[in-house]
């Protein structure tokens, strides 16, 4: 074996380990947090808002712990998170339904997609008490919520995805007959892995906002009902600490979503 012939295990640990970009991009991440944290409590310390809007780091670490010490806390965050697993389910598969029949059809195109880049934006909220009379008060509506959230996204980057597939693919499917069903899963699919991964991750964080909005408008379970209790009663310090809890738990699963991407070399 050549000196220059490294093992999978030790190629990626020296590209990681000895890639001083990466060094470099690590502590840029760790001096803006940093930043932040002096600017937060230099704030707090000055008294310049109103009492608690701006409450120290102490009290919020404080409140923190008390949150993750008490045990209904975690009732309101599988409430939450199994709304945001249903949506997120629902969505995406109608997502990717719609962006594989958009991107492989001209006609579908033509008469649908610019309806899907229009609505796209538009604040998901607006829709919620359409979903209320749809699917009631109760956790129906914030599925609801969470899957027309992640719906756009998805559908977008999947139809993208559709058409950035290589033409000689297709053809090579279908000159060996395979059906729909077949170049769906052996064709299409694999092939556009990275959009529609990057769709995913947009739509998880669209369905997390969607949903925790709906819990504030109407609910009495989920992470949402905390917060906009802690606002209501003007417990600062829990509420930014419900909203850490929400910030560590999206970023979590968006690099766990993201953890199948091949770096470029």
């Amino acid at each position: 074996m050549g000196a220059t012939d490294l093992t999978p295990a030790a190629a990626a640990t020296g590209s990681d380990a000895g890639d001083p970009t990466r060094r470099q991009v690590l502590a840029l991440r760790a001096a803006i947090v940093v930043a932040l944290l002096v600017a937060w409590e230099a704030v707090s310390a000055s008294g310049l808002l109103f009492r608690d809007v701006v409450p120290s780091l102490r009290s919020i670490a404080a409140a923190l712990m008390r949150v993750l010490a008490a045990p209904e806390f975690y009732g309101h965050l599988g409430a939450s998170a199994s709304e945001v697993a249903a949506g997120l389910a629902v969505g995406g598969a109608l997502g990717l339904l719609a962006g594989v029949v958009i991107g492989a059809n001209r006609f579908a195109a033509d008469a649908y997609e610019a309806l899907i880049h229009y609505l796209g934006p538009t604040p998901k909220i607006v829709f919620f008490p359409v979903m209320i009379m749809w699917f009631g008060v109760g956790a129906g509506s914030k599925v609801a919520m969470a899957a027309i959230s992640c719906f756009f996204p998805i559908a977008i980057s999947a139809a993208a995805g559709m058409r950035a597939i290589d033409g000689v693919l297709i053809r090579v499917g279908r000159s060996f007959g395979a059906r729909p069903w077949q170049m769906a899963t052996k064709i299409y699919l694999p092939a556009m892995r990275a959009p529609v991964r990057n769709g995913l991750r947009l739509g998880l964080g669209v369905a997390i906002i969607g949903t925790l909005l709906a819990e504030t408008k109407l609910s009495n379970r989920g992470v949402g009902h905390l917060v906009i209790q802690a606002y209501s009663t003007f417990d600062m310090p829990r509420m930014y600490a419900l909203l850490i809890v929400v910030f560590v738990a999206a970023i979590g699963l968006n690099a766990l979503i993201g953890r199948g991407e091949r770096r470029p070399r």
